[in-house]
């Protein structure tokens, strides 16, 4: 064993500087211009469409209850299920772990700029994915594909194909599994393993034979491609959240009384940014959209791809579908986890280290019990992200190296998981955030220049959908003047 110190102390200098290296670059990524681009970009696009998205939610619940699928529309999912597997990428780890972290570094009051981001990131998300469908291309062996990659392609042009491939190359590291195998590996050892006096010792073995289960469960379900992925989903994520709200609804339940002062330092302190971040307001606003970015994905372009695979030619159906997802992820299960961080204390007597502060939480408002409950929605919540991560993959590598080769990506992607697992939370959030910012560039750029193609298709479907009820209502009046 001696003869083995001097390499590992080689290989976590390698790692240390690693790290280095990986947030610097996600820390010039996330700067003034991409906060522009994204908040900026949501901004323009919930004017610019008259608050469209939000006057239509109702319309929007009855495409999601299935009552506009038609089965003969091309498409692999139909809208339950893309929405399904795109919360199931988005309600993951982000929403516990990504919210504690981003709490831990800029308080109480990034909730309120997570708000914020969530709000017209619902207009962004409509934009996107309207065009998702608008633009849909087809890969190497002639399947319908959707995505940020094929709307720069169709929409703007073979020009513009280089910042096609930009988003391609990006999207295979942006989307590694990582951080969810990270904060899984971390939750199974620090809640169930050691306080039952197991893995006290040598952690990286552990954790290694936790990621080596881990890509063992994961390749049962990725290797059934996109209809068992969009299945598994459609079936854990409604359980996932309703079990996850419940148990948050307790711990405020439990701390009633906080709440008023929960929400009032909130909103203080997203404008004081007093004792975080140097006080800098502007850091904290960059902290909460960086965090929300990650936990709702929306300006990022992921959910793009999963939207683009709906069973729909209808592109504006699918936007407004999509459009629920940030509502969901970030205004409901991000502001439970907050509040269940901010009412027990955690965020002040916790570690900062992601998921322990929620387990804290969790364990302070329901002793003995609490931090296995969140294990149960952590396995839920990871594993259900595990898998979709892993098809926005192949999708960006067949559109770099051709659909006949896709299934490679999934070998790299389980391979991934198993360095997630072992490597420090700090080299993983900075390699993920980084990649999700180069991500956001050609997913914004694209989705601003085609905006005018969706407000037309809008209005076209709107006017379409009002002439089909008073034709209906009509049919209805003639019928009850026969009888």
């Amino acid at each position: 064993m001696p003869i083995f110190v001097p390499y590992i102390k080689v290989y976590l200098s390698d790692l240390e500087a690693l790290e280095k290296i990986l947030v610097a670059f996600s820390d010039a990524a996330w700067g003034l211009p991409l906060l522009i681009l994204l908040m900026g970009g949501g901004f323009y696009f919930m004017f610019y469409s008259g608050f469209l998205p939000f006057r239509y939610m109702g319309h929007a619940i009855n495409v999601l209850r299935g009552k506009y699928d038609d089965p003969n529309d091309p498409g692999d999912i139909n809208h339950f299920e893309a929405l399904s597997s795109a919360l199931a990428a988005t309600v993951g780890m982000g929403n516990i772990s990504g919210v504690a972290v981003a709490i831990a570094l800029g308080g109480p009051g990034v909730l309120f700029w997570m708000w914020v981001s969530a709000f017209v990131g619902m207009a962004t998300k409509f934009f996107t994915c309207s065009l998702a469908i608008m633009y849909r291309g087809r890969d190497t062996n002639g399947h319908i594909e959707g995505g940020p990659m094929y709307v720069v392609v169709e929409g703007l042009g073979q020009k513009w194909k280089p910042l096609a491939m930009f988003f391609a190359i990006a999207g295979l590291f942006g989307t590694l599994p990582i951080f969810q195998s990270n904060q899984l590996t971390q939750v199974i050892r620090e809640v169930v393993l050691i306080p039952n006096g197991i893995a006290t010792t040598n952690p990286f073995a552990w954790n290694l034979g936790i990621g080596l289960i881990l890509v063992t469960i994961t390749s049962l379900v990725i290797f059934g491609g996109i209809k068992r992925i969009g299945h598994v989903a459609g079936k854990m994520v409604p359980s996932m959240v309703v079990l996850y709200m419940l148990a948050v609804f307790y711990i405020m339940a439990v701390n009633y009384t906080n709440i008023p002062g929960a929400f009032g330092l909130i909103f203080e302190d997203a404008f004081s940014a007093n004792a975080v971040l140097g006080g800098a307001v502007g850091a904290i606003i960059i902290a909460g959209a960086r965090r929300a970015a990650f936990s709702n994905e929306a300006g990022i372009g992921t959910a793009s791809m999963m939207h683009g695979a709906a069973k729909t030619d209808e592109p504006i159906r699918e936007g407004l579908v999509a459009m629920l997802g940030p509502f969901i992820d970030t205004l409901v299960v991000c502001t439970l986890t907050g509040l269940a961080i901010i009412l027990t204390g955690a965020w002040q007597s916790a570690d900062g280290n992601g998921v322990s502060m929620t387990a804290y939480a969790f364990n302070s408002a329901m002793p003995g019990i609490g931090s296995y409950v969140l294990v149960l929605c952590v396995l839920i919540f990871a594993f259900t992200s595990l898998f979709s991560y892993s098809y926005y993959g192949t999708k960006c590598f067949s559109f770099l190296f051709g659909a006949k080769y896709k299934h490679y990506y999934n070998y790299f992607y389980v391979c991934t998981i198993i360095f997630g697992a072992v490597a420090s939370i700090t080299a993983v959030l900075a390699l993920i955030d980084g990649m999700y910012a180069m991500m956001a560039i050609p997913t914004m750029v694209s989705a601003l220049l085609l905006s005018p193609k969706v407000k037309a298709a809008a209005k076209d479907y709107f006017n379409r959908m009002k002439t089909f009820r008073e034709e209906q209502s009509e049919n209805v009046a003639s019928d009850k003047l026969k009888v």
